[in-house]
């Protein structure tokens, strides 16, 4: 059975996220991967028109305003939030999204989080 995914990597953020002290590392990005399933039939298309694909520029104009939204205290309720933005768009089947920081320490490592929401979990989400 064909499968088909929409990919986004290493998009960086515009967001504020965490409280820090003046002796703490304040990270310098906040980097955003998501892996997207949708109907294969919106990528094994049998014509070059945007009608027959998932338009996923309104997704990350949508994902752009929730990051800008706030400050945020933590890395889980913005991807909460990123979940929440991916459910209002019904051809997306299951999501995928990580979302880590950097540096985290003396200029250097990541740390992130990821959430992964199968179909029913998405539909539930709904």
């Amino acid at each position: 059975m064909p499968q088909a995914t929409i990919e986004l990597k290493g998009l960086i953020l515009p967001v504020s996220i965490g409280t820090y002290g003046p002796s703490d590392t304040v990270p310098e990005a906040h980097v955003l991967n998501m892996t997207l399933s949708i109907d294969p039939n919106l990528v094994l298309v049998a014509s070059d028109d945007m009608s027959n694909v998932f338009d996923y520029d309104p997704l990350i104009d949508a994902i752009y305003l929730v990051s800008r939204d706030c400050h945020y205290d933590t890395q889980e309720w913005l991807i909460s939030r990123i979940a929440g933005a991916c459910a209002a768009y019904t051809e997306i089947t299951s999501i995928e999204v990580g979302l880590h920081k950097s540096p985290v320490r003396d200029g250097s490592g990541a740390l992130g989080v990821r959430l992964k929401l199968n179909a029913k979990e998405l539909a539930d989400l709904r």
